[in-house]
């Protein structure tokens, strides 16, 4: 490799069910037409059906182990956060090596990716989560999240109408009509109105539940019924639209309203989230014991830590008659769309570590400061140390 260029690297994606990819050819042959150079391991494209060949002509460099790419990359770009390695006996983490980027999507909020991210930090790698890409105009095109929500709430609607007991749309039969399915989205953001609107097409009655009056509009407009959450909209609203955290008392009378709502519902699907911080469980296990058997809940807001109590992360599982879908890479499952997306997504994000002579990280930068998760050994993303019950560091990005 040449030194004296900036090397990507991007190695196979090793969670169970991952078909993504970081990198496409043609976002590759954009990495190349900027000096840099680009090292894949063999076959990480091949669930997304990105092969080697186009990678090649792309002006990439093949290599057939993953430890070659972590060895030699200056910036890593993954999919998903770093995993344990069964085929190399050891974590990703311990492959990579102080001062290397990471750019993914590492959700570092959620408990269980804590002792990941300590790992990180004691690591010494400089790390930056896509999930915490803030919602400002200049960020619009690195909004990973975003566009992965699309995807998440699209299938999130046909694997939970693959595993309901009855059919979704109203079907008329010789001996009587079928009612259709009441589908309950709770958060209404990108995956939900997505998910809404799909849910709607497949013939189910469909009922939005959101804090943000915004969103309760947006649901209203796909033809979504309304359920009252009974919190205050001055309450609800932050930074670019997103929801706000909420006190417990706010959030016990929330999760009242979801209780009713889910007793009459077939299909819950979850999708409410903080960003930076661990999603908040909305629908306990007295909601979800009282729903009707046959019933299924997806919980999209796992890779945060879910929105569900009863949820077990990267699961599907089946408590008081209710099938609980914790699938932690739904886009996933989608990977010729979502690699599509991703790939320009953190193509333009990494174009923003990038100076005339290289990496430069530059933390008064309101983007790289919301994404960075850990730098020179310390973890200084504030969620993250909220989650883990830390203070957060003077400086820590939000």
């Amino acid at each position: 490799m040449n030194r004296d260029r900036t090397v990507i690297g991007v190695p196979r994606e090793i969670m169970p069910g991952e078909r993504r990819v970081a990198v496409t050819d043609q976002t590759c042959r954009k990495l190349v037409g900027r000096g840099l150079e680009v090292l894949i391991e063999r076959g990480a494209g091949a669930g997304a059906h990105q092969s080697d060949e186009a990678y090649r002509a792309a002006g990439a460099t093949l290599v057939d182990d993953a430890e070659q790419v972590y060895a030699e990359a200056d910036v890593i770009m993954k999919v998903k956060e770093p995993q344990f390695s069964t085929a190399k006996g050891r974590s990703e983490v311990s492959m990579m090596r102080p001062g290397q980027v990471l750019v993914t999507f590492l959700h570092p909020a959620s408990p269980s990716n804590h002792e990941m991210v300590r790992q990180l930090a004691a690591r010494g790698v400089t790390s930056l989560t896509l999930d915490s890409v803030p919602r400002i105009s200049r960020a619009q095109t690195m909004d990973a999240l975003t566009s992965m929500s699309t995807v998440a709430g699209y299938k999130a609607v046909l694997a939970a109408a693959d595993r309901l007991a009855s059919f979704v749309p109203m079907v008329s039969t010789a001996v009587g009509m079928l009612p259709p399915a009441r589908v309950l989205v709770v958060g209404t953001g990108v995956a939900g109105l997505q998910a809404l609107a799909t849910a709607k097409r497949l013939g189910a009655v469909t009922v939005a539940a959101d804090i943000r009056p915004a969103a309760r509009e947006q649901a209203g407009s796909l033809g979504a019924k309304i359920c009252d959450l009974g919190v205050p909209d001055d309450m609800a609203v932050g930074p670019g639209g997103y929801a706000l955290p909420l006190s417990e008392a706010c959030l016990d009378r929330e999760r009242g309203a979801l209780r009713a709502a889910a007793a009459e519902s077939d299909v819950v699907i979850l999708s409410a989230l903080v960003p930076g911080r661990r999603a908040p469980v909305l629908l306990d296990d007295e909601a979800v014991a009282a729903m009707k058997p046959g019933s299924v809940v997806v919980d999209i807001a796992i890779d945060q830590g879910g929105n569900c109590s009863a949820t077990a992360p990267g699961q599907i599982v089946q408590r008081w008659g209710i099938s609980i879908d914790g699938t932690k890479n739904i886009p996933g499952q989608v990977p010729v769309s979502a690699t599509r997306l991703f790939a320009e997504n953190v193509f333009n994000f990494v174009g923003l570590l990038l100076g005339d002579r290289g990496l430069r990280l530059d933390r008064d930068d309101e983007i790289i400061a919301a994404c960075l998760v850990t730098f020179e050994g310390r973890i200084v993303h504030a969620g993250a140390l909220e989650a883990m019950g830390a203070a957060p560091l003077s400086g820590a990005a939000s």
